[in-house]
């Protein structure tokens, strides 16, 4: 199964979901083995909260498990998709907080849902360099290779909101 990603010369996932930080993980809806075989991620019971960027039917979460989706493009966000996103993130660290495994994924697993994750450790105190590197290298090289998605999360997302907001003024 070729993806969009493989066309545009990022390398698919290697595994559904990743580690980011104790209790804070990071995935898509696809992945690829070492053989080259492309399989669908579906979501059981495994997490305490998912947070679906991008969702697919039949992807789960399974039933009773908290899930949140706001769907996002992987391009330029308007400063309503980042206050989501900002939403979503503080989310994602509260559950962290309480001692619940949570799940951020995207289609790919590399920007959206990295957005998010980066955010929500940001609250979690950790400097952004830091999340943005973490996260590269505990779930791809690949993962936040959108520089717009990078460049926000260097603003600030309330600031990047604001500039955003102030662009559709002009």
């Amino acid at each position: 199964m070729k993806t969009r990603h493989e066309d545009r010369g990022v390398p698919n996932p290697g595994a559904p979901w990743n580690e980011v930080a104790t209790g804070l993980w990071m995935g898509g809806h696809y992945w690829t083995d070492a053989l080259g075989d492309g399989h669908p991620v579906v979501v059981g019971t495994e997490f305490g909260l998912v947070i679906s960027l991008f969702s697919r039917p039949g992807h789960g979460p399974s039933p009773g498990v908290e899930h949140l989706v706001a769907e996002i493009p992987d391009g330029p966000l308007t400063a309503a998709q980042l206050h989501s996103v900002q939403q979503l993130a503080g989310a994602a660290a509260r559950a962290v907080r309480a001692g619940r495994t949570v799940l951020v994924r995207c289609n790919a697993g590399y920007n959206r849902s990295g957005l998010v994750v980066a955010q929500a450790l940001v609250e979690l105190g950790w400097e952004t360099t830091t999340a943005i590197k973490d996260i590269r290298k505990k779930r791809s090289p690949s993962a936040l290779n959108n520089p717009l998605f990078a460049e926000y999360l260097a603003t600030g997302l309330t600031v990047a909101r604001l500039l955003v907001d102030l662009e559709t003024l002009t």
